[in-house]
């Protein structure tokens, strides 16, 4: 089964940085976009990042662009995200997904719809 494995969160310091990685298995890992997304406390989960197959096209929110980074090791089944210039604000649990069509992006990459296997999430903590 597919089965998706993030690490790499904790707790950061604003202004600072942390890189979240997430492991896949049980998938043709290089054929999907991937994604991460983030949920606060009381709050809806919310679409952070996502990067294509093949050239590997990165998307952003407008909340995290020009700080965070997307990036992908097919070899590796893995997908980064690189956190610099963290916020407090920034602080939620954040979870990789895996698209639910190969190859294309979904026009709608932003709702969690357009996915359909989700990591278990790791926390993230700024402190300001």
């Amino acid at each position: 089964q597919v089965q998706l494995i993030e690490s790499g969160g904790g707790l950061g310091q604003a202004g600072g940085s942390l890189t979240l990685s997430c492991t896949a298995s049980g998938v043709s890992f290089s054929a999907y976009p991937m994604a991460w997304f983030r949920q606060a406390p009381g709050k809806d989960r919310e679409f952070v990042s996502t990067i294509t197959t093949g050239i590997g096209r990165t998307f952003y929110s407008d909340s995290v662009k020009g700080r965070f980074t997307i990036s992908r090791d097919n070899a590796k089944s893995t997908v980064y995200l690189q956190m610099n210039s963290l916020k407090a604000e920034d602080t939620a649990v954040y979870y990789c997904a895996i698209a639910s069509r190969a190859y294309s992006i979904d026009p709608d990459y932003t709702r969690t719809g357009a996915y359909n296997y989700w990591g278990q999430g790791t926390q993230v903590t700024v402190a300001s």
